[in-house]
């Protein structure tokens, strides 16, 4: 006798695998090597370039440091007052800092000459940042107000006013040199456009700001202050997207890797925390001794660097080897994935023994097998199940048979399956075509059905709409995705063809030359 061919159950890859290997991978970072500063840590920002130097801004200096050997390299202490926030130059040549005197200080980061001093502000500055052009400074000050610099000529050139407090955050956005973001003590967020000049973008964060970010995509910039992390899309008119609310103190600082797919904060709460862009979820957690300042993660992912109130520099390292396996790891999947189609299921292996829905097909008793299916186990633990049975059933042309002249409770089981699993991108496109087919038994029976199949069948209905506006939703948000990404390309041919304002070719203005140097 023939044995009975059974029916395949597929065995989706589950979304929590994807969280696993990221909170693996920030795992690896090693135990953090302590280093004690001379007073708290306000900012850290890492260099573009390889080594990925970072600077750490503190007192009335500005130490850069080496991440392999966790060594001071330089030394930059030529303010009179405290320092904040220095920032690297795009290519790793300038540096640029405020200080608590309200001016901004521009540095060869190779010979810790100090190129610039632009002179302005009337209350402290404490964040300076580089325009994606490479040819202008933006500083944020205590003053109410965020001025636009020109580093060739040390020339002030504009002032964008708004703010009713402190500025404490800012950003400039990485694709368009002329998009400029202010974060205010008065809980709001302002972009401007340095072309004309004014602010064409306001949003409330509903607590004073503390930091500011854009995605490496330029099109979603991120707000921090009080215990609220909230994301903003900046090309529809500052609409919110989502909101984190993890840490249970002030939310001081806000850093991205490189790729833009893991936002990193740290807090009063003495915590980092480590969540995914795409869901808004927490995939990692460090806990100091103190509260948390300043947090900064290298372009290549392998070095955090996490400043404390007290002083406290906390360096952490990717293994050496860890990277070699994760290469290795990285051969091997791109290797399996070649072997299969990136949309199908892996097959589970076959048991030996038979299953009493195979039983049932194989007698061609439809109705008996989908009701086998059906029970709470199956729906509640393994819908993979019910669906592969369903999905067999309409390969049969045996769909319709197992659903006519069913009781109410029968159908009542069927109908919450459609509606509890319509939404699951695993089943979708089984299940529409097994609801397809319901319908056109059922549809001529609606006004005979109980109250509460009828109520079912609207909420069915409700769901079907409301993945159809989300479908619509995403193709919307591709289209704005690759319009961003059109216009980061133009942007990067157009750098391209910038005239490179080096390190090498500026030389000291005398105003800062003719500044008060204090050595420490």
């Amino acid at each position: 006798m023939n044995s009975f061919k059974k029916t395949p159950i597929q065995n989706f890859t589950k979304g929590s695998v994807v969280t696993t290997e990221e909170c693996k991978y920030w795992k690896q970072l090693g135990n953090p090597v302590f280093i004690k500063e001379y007073g708290s840590i306000n900012y850290i920002d890492f260099s573009p370039i390889q080594p990925y130097n970072f600077a750490a801004t503190c007192s009335l200096r500005v130490q850069i440091y080496n991440p392999l050997t966790k060594l001071v390299l330089k030394n930059i202490s030529t303010f009179q007052k405290e320092a904040f926030g220095a920032t690297y130059r795009k290519d790793g040549k300038l540096l640029v800092a405020g200080d608590e005197e309200g001016k901004i200080r521009l540095f060869d980061t190779n010979t810790k000459t100090m190129l610039r001093l632009f002179s302005g502000h009337k209350a402290p500055v404490h964040r300076t940042y580089f325009l994606s052009d490479l040819h202008h400074i933006v500083s944020f000050s205590d003053d109410k107000t965020v001025k636009l610099w020109d580093v060739a000529t040390e020339r002030f050139m504009t002032t964008f006013r708004g703010h009713n407090d402190y500025v404490r955050a800012g950003a400039t956005n990485p694709i368009s040199p002329h998009t400029i973001l202010s974060g205010g003590y008065d809980h709001v967020v302002k972009m401007y456009d340095t072309r004309s000049n004014n602010c064409v973008l306001s949003v409330n964060h509903g607590s004073p700001v503390e930091s500011v970010l854009f995605i490496p995509s330029g099109g979603i910039f991120i707000s921090a202050g009080g215990t609220d992390i909230k994301f903003w899309d900046a090309v529809n008119g500052g609409r919110h997207l989502g909101n984190i609310s993890q840490h249970t103190k002030t939310v001081t600082c806000l850093s991205m890797s490189a790729d833009g797919r893991h936002l990193i904060s740290g807090s009063l709460d003495r915590h980092v925390k480590f969540f995914n862009t795409a869901n808004y979820q927490m995939i990692h957690n460090l806990n100091y001794t103190n509260s948390v300042l300043s947090v900064g993660v290298s372009r290549d992912g392998n070095t955090l660097a996490v400043g404390q109130v007290d002083g406290t520099l906390a360096i952490h390292r990717r293994e050496e080897k860890f990277e070699e396996q994760k290469a290795d790891e990285k051969r091997e999947k791109r290797r399996k994935q070649r072997n299969l189609m990136t949309d199908e299921f892996v097959p589970r292996p076959e048991k030996r023994e038979s299953k009493n829905y195979d039983n049932s097909l194989r007698t061609f008793e439809y109705a008996k097998a989908l009701d086998q299916v059906m029970n709470r186990y199956c729906v509640n633990r393994t819908p993979e199940v019910t669906v592969a049975i369903i999905q067999e059933l309409i390969r049969r042309n045996g769909l319709k048979q197992a659903l006519v002249n069913r009781q109410q409770d029968s159908l009542a089981k069927i109908i919450t399956f459609f509606n509890r699993y319509i939404g699951d991108g695993r089943f979708t496109r089984i299940l529409i075509d097994a609801i397809d087919i319901f319908l056109n038994v059922y549809e001529s029976q609606f006004t005979t059905l109980s109250p509460n199949i009828q109520r079912l069948i609207v909420e069915l209905n409700r769901r079907i709409k409301v993945e159809e506006d989300m479908t619509l939703q995403f193709l919307k948000l591709g289209g704005s995705l690759d319009m961003v990404i059109n216009a980061a390309e133009i942007s990067y041919e157009n750098q391209t063809n910038l005239v490179d304002l080096t390190a090498t070719k500026l030389q000291p203005t005398e105003n800062a030359m003719n500044a008060t140097v204090i050595k420490i």
